[in-house]
Formats: C-alpha cells, sequence, structure tokens
C-alpha cells in the first residue's frame, strides 16, 4: 500500500498549527515522527509542554530520549533520522526541504508548509518527485481553512 501524502500549505503560526495538528494525529490514535530544522527543536518541545493548559501531547526529542521512552511516545521530534519501522510509527510530519528519504514506511506522510518563499519552492519540488512516483496528492490550504472558520 503506497504512503498517503498530505501538503499543508500556507501555514502562518508555524507553532501552533503544528502542535494542533500532532493533537489531532494523537487523539486519532496514531503515533507521529515529526521531521524539523535544527533551530526549531527546541521551540517545538516547548510548545507541545505549554500550547494548551488543558491538554499535554506526549512527546520526546530523538537523541535526548531513551529507547523505552521513544516507544511509549505519541510524537517524537527528530532533526535528521528516520525511526526504525520496529518503534511503529505511522505518521511522518515533514517540515524539512527535502524528501524525507524512506518515507515510504509510512502509512501517512503529512507535509507542512510555511509561508516562506524558499520553504514553498522546495514544496514544490517534493511535490513534483512525490507525482512522479505515481503517488496521490491531498492539499490542505489552511489560510482558506482559517478564513472560512472568521468568515460571516
Amino acid at each position: 500500500m503506497a504512503t498517503a501524502i498530505a501538503f499543508h500549505f500556507h501555514v502562518g503560526a508555524l507553532q501552533a498549527y503544528l502542535c494542533r495538528l500532532l493533537r489531532k494525529v494523537t487523539l486519532a490514535g496514531h503515533r507521529s515522527w515529526v521531521l524539523l530544522p535544527e533551530e526549531y527543536l527546541r521551540a517545538t518541545d516547548d510548545a507541545l509542554w505549554t500550547f494548551s493548559a488543558q491538554e499535554f501531547v506526549a512527546h520526546a526529542v530523538w537523541g535526548h530520549a531513551p529507547e523505552s521512552v521513544l516507544r511509549r511516545s505519541a510524537v517524537v521530534l527528530s532533526s535528521a533520522e528516520l525511526p526504525e519501522p520496529s518503534l511503529g510509527i505511522g505518521v511522518l510530519v515533514n517540515l524539512l526541504p527535502a524528501v524525507p528519504v524512506g518515507f515510504e514506511r509510512f502509512e501517512r506522510l503529512l507535509e507542512i508548509v510555511p509561508e516562506d518563499d524558499a520553504l514553498k519552492a522546495a514544496a514544490r519540488e517534493r511535490w513534483r518527485y512525490y507525482v512522479a512516483q505515481g503517488l496521490n496528492i491531498e492539499r490542505h490550504d489552511v489560510a482558506q481553512l482559517v478564513g472560512r472558520r472568521q468568515g460571516p
């Protein structure tokens, strides 16, 4: 079975959006591996602890948590590594500019595209790559979704 791919475009408040998305994935009973730039690891770790006073998304940072914690965490943050298949993580969330090597091992791949011209250009390249591989892509325009919620 091919990996289901979804692009989330026009993401404004990246940390808040990522936290809500990870909460949604976790509440649906899935575990996530999040690939993000090294400079965002700490901020994302902190945000997952504090984004909601009533909720907490169990998470760990790859390379800073023992394997026993990684096996129980709903979300694992990493700047480069992908998990061993034995960890049983089904959702890959990508915030890196390149196609994640090994993404095919996951049931779902969520590509998050912030409002940045360079990151949008890299996302277009990833999109073309996935299409060339014969994969179907679901598109979520976050700006339109937010506009509909705030509309009349």
